[in-house]
């Protein structure tokens, strides 16, 4: 069983504390190729599978209480993991330490930065959504490697999930391993990756780990994917007014008539990926920021909050702004965040600190409120190097601005907005003059002449079962006997690789069972029953018209963009129709605890005389940390009854990792705050990835519970939308992710919109 999560610190010269107390020396193996990312693969007649691997630290406690923090190589293949001492590539014959089965009720979630000695590492951990002491974690150099072990944790799940598409004998193998005792002696393992096609090698090797302990920087990694547009149409109208050292300078065509502050935006493509830009910008060093950053070169770190919040204070010197009499400080907050296709973002705003209070001999400025925005554009298989958009936006005041755009003043370039737009211009030449910062290697893919990487057929079939996970990451001694066996290569550096997602073969068999499909959701020889507003009732009021306040309606789906029919092809989404289901009620409840199962609640519409006459009803609970916690909860009803044989009820009879992989929530801030929007964004969110989710099928209903508060990341913002949610003006589209052809375009499920909502009014739910 793995050890509650903590932190030591890593000695110079990797040097690191063991579980029993005494010193033990980290493995510092010389990585001579270069690649950060090999894939070795072979022909087989069977699935695809995939092996990752990479250096890591593993961070725990011991028996003893002593918090350890040790390299660790990982090498996830198929759906299990194993954890070894040294590289067995580079180390024929070595055994692991643990092994362990990557269940499908797995949860990782990113802790963000986290301090090792004086270097900056980036922490994950991993739970059992049922039963959340099995826990553990671990640490990776980059935010780039951290990103790519998510993905490799995901598409361990994503084998579970084809593999228990297999058939009964596959799944009560599954089952068996899943129910193994953590806490007694493990059995033997065998090998378990029979069929393995790619390994993908995550990470630089233990020098990166020993850099970054030392407070040295790293580097990112390459990445592509399909980068497209938000998911909610787009509520600002950006004109380009100017361009600066190849840098695009937009404004808020909208904003700029209000008479308020203007919204205004620098916009650059650089030359290095997002995880590479992302560490420059939050890297506080002022010998690197010296080099680009003309504002807030001189940066200290003053607390860190969490791993994804932090406030830093930092001063200027008057020289650079001409008619500044005295010297500047300033306090500000960074709070940073990636989304699941990639994108980081960080929102800056001013802030006080009892740990800076006024300094003698400065004056205290207020740096303006900003957000940055990294998001890797697609790179062909033909190119080098990696490329990203950088996008840093502010609030201004409009009349220096309005003079500067159209009669060149020049006083606007020596105050702190201009600086500040000016970042973008210094980060772009600043790794165009350090290549090596991009980090850019190209992928390698390795074919193997023999299939035996991993062992026989019946070493896999073997009837003893596995550790979980969890047990796999437990540090302690081991006793297995098992070897792994290297097959012999060959090396074409030519050949590239763009890494997709596998939910591959499980398509191929859905098409293999059902010969068609019917195209209609609901059934169409069912007459509807008529859905009548006035005998459905919530908590919360539905809304007069649109300047209504703390109440709900249900806008069409034509402000949110989904998959078309081609989208498989061609990567093209379009408008939303009209919802499929009908948003009857909303309740929002005040709890003591975080509410479940509401829908079996009394005051449940459910329960309702109403509510039990309906075909169907989807009930989504969203659980909203907080003091005291919420619970927002949405009814859509159906007029009649769901196809069983359609997508959604696929859906709502499926395995809860079916759901977890298909459950898509797209979130569109209409108005309010507009720090707000560039928080919570325009990009569809795959909850069960997210968060944690919980499912009740019943009778008529099926009821979602969306814990929010399982995710640090998902607590950072819905905080900071609490704040201004008397204000603000949010839509939520409801979509069930289309993955295969036949299952194109999407549908909208249904919507809401939530009406600057009155917190204190929510109703306690006895």
């Amino acid at each position: 069983m793995a050890s509650s999560p903590a932190l030591s610190k890593v000695g110079g010269g990797g040097s690191v504390a063991s579980e029993s107390g005494s010193e033990e020396r980290s493995p510092l193996a010389k990585k001579q190729n270069g690649h950060d990312t090999t894939i070795r693969s072979h022909s087989s007649g069977s699935g695809e599978r995939f092996e990752y691997s990479g250096w890591v630290y593993h961070l725990g406690v011991n028996k003893i209480g002593r918090e350890y923090c040790h390299f660790r190589f990982l090498s996830i293949r198929g759906k299990y993991l194993e954890m070894y001492k040294r590289d067995p590539h580079e180390n024929p014959g070595i055994k692991p330490i643990r092994r362990g089965v990557i269940g499908h009720t797995l949860m990782v979630e990113e802790l963000g930065r986290r301090k090792v000695n004086h270097g900056d590492v980036y922490a994950l951990k991993f739970y059992n959504r049922l039963d959340e002491e099995k826990k553990g974690e671990i640490a990776c150099a980059t935010a780039g490697d951290a990103r790519k072990w998510m993905e490799a944790f995901d598409h361990a799940k994503q084998v579970v999930e084809y593999e228990l598409s297999r058939g009964a004998s596959v799944r009560n193998k599954l089952s068996m391993e899943d129910e193994i005792d953590l806490e007694g002696h493990r059995p033997r393992v065998r090998h378990y990756a029979h069929g393995l096609k790619k390994l993908i090698r995550i990470g630089q090797g233990p020098e990166m780990l020993v850099r970054k302990a030392s407070g040295l920087s790293g580097s990112g990694v390459e990445t592509y994917y399909d980068a497209d547009g938000g998911d909610a149409v787009e509520a600002h109208e950006w004109r380009c007014v100017r361009t600066v050292n190849g840098v695009r300078l937009f404004e808020d065509a909208g904003s700029s008539t209000n008479g308020k502050g203007i919204l205004v935006k620098a916009v650059g493509v650089v030359d290095a990926s997002a995880d590479t830009v992302f560490e420059i910008v939050l890297n506080p060093d002022r010998h690197r920021r010296y080099e680009w950053d003309t504002l807030t070169g001189d940066l200290e770190l003053v607390d860190s909050i969490n791993g994804h919040y932090d406030v830093v204070y930092g001063t200027f010197d008057p020289r650079y702004l001409t008619w500044w009499q005295s010297k500047r400080d300033f306090v500000f907050s960074r709070q940073w965040f990636r989304g699941q296709d990639g994108t980081y973002t960080i929102l800056q705003f001013p802030s006080t600190h009892k740990n800076r209070p006024p300094r003698s001999g400065y004056e205290r400025t207020k740096i303006n409120p900003s957000t940055w925005e990294m998001s890797d554009l697609s790179t062909s298989s033909s190119a080098n190097s990696a490329r990203c958009l950088v996008t840093q936006t502010l609030e201004i005041n409009p009349k220096g601005w309005f003079k500067w755009r159209n009669k060149h003043c020049p006083k606007f370039e020596k105050t702190v907005p201009y600086a500040l737009l000016s970042q973008v211009s210094g980060l772009k030449e600043y790794i165009g003059a350090n290549p090596a910062l991009a980090s850019v290697f190209s992928t390698t893919i390795v074919h193997s002449k023999s299939s035996d990487l991993s062992g026989s057929n019946s070493e896999f079939e073997d009837t003893e079962g596995a550790d979980e996970f969890y047990d796999a990451t437990d540090d302690s001694s081991s006793d297995d006997d098992d070897n792994d066996n290297d097959s012999k290569i060959e090396v074409n550096k030519d050949m590239k690789t763009k890494l997709r997602n596998i939910s591959w073969a499980i398509s191929g068999l859905s098409a293999k069972r059902a010969s068609a499909q019917e195209s209609s959701v609901l059934e169409t020889h069912v007459p509807p029953i008529n859905l009548d507003s006035d005998e459905f009732h919530g908590t919360m009021r539905r809304a007069k018209d649109e300047h209504d306040k703390n109440c709900w309606s249900s806008p069409d789906g034509s402000g949110f963009m989904i998959r078309g029919k081609t989208y498989l092809k061609d990567s093209m989404k379009v408008k939303g129709g009209e919802p499929l289901l009908k948003l009857v009620a909303v309740d929002w409840f005040k709890v003591e605890n975080c509410a479940s199962k509401v829908a079996l609640h009394p005051k449940s519409l459910v329960q309702s005389a109403a509510g039990k006459k309906l075909p169907f009803i989807f009930v989504i609970n969203l659980e909203v940390p907080a003091r005291p916690n919420y619970s927002l909860v949405l009814y859509y009803a159906a007029d009649r009854p769901v196809n069983k044989s359609s997508l959604l009820g696929k859906f709502i009879d499926g395995t809860d990792m079916y759901r977890d992989s298909r459950f898509k929530l797209i979130p569109s801030i209409i108005e309010g705050y507009w720090m707000v929007k560039r928080a919570v964004g325009t990009k569809a969110c795959i909850l069960g990835k997210a968060v944690t989710c919980n499912y009740l099928r019943q009778d008529n209903f099926l009821e979602i519970d969306v814990d929010i508060g399982s995710s640090s990341v998902a607590r950072g913002v819905i905080s900071l939308v609490l704040g201004y949610v008397t204000s603000i003006v949010v839509d939520l589209a409801i979509v069930i992710e289309a993955k295969e052809e036949a299952e194109l375009p999407e549908f909208i499920l249904g919507t809401v919109r939530l009406n600057r909502v009155q917190v204190d009014t929510a109703v306690d739910l006895d």
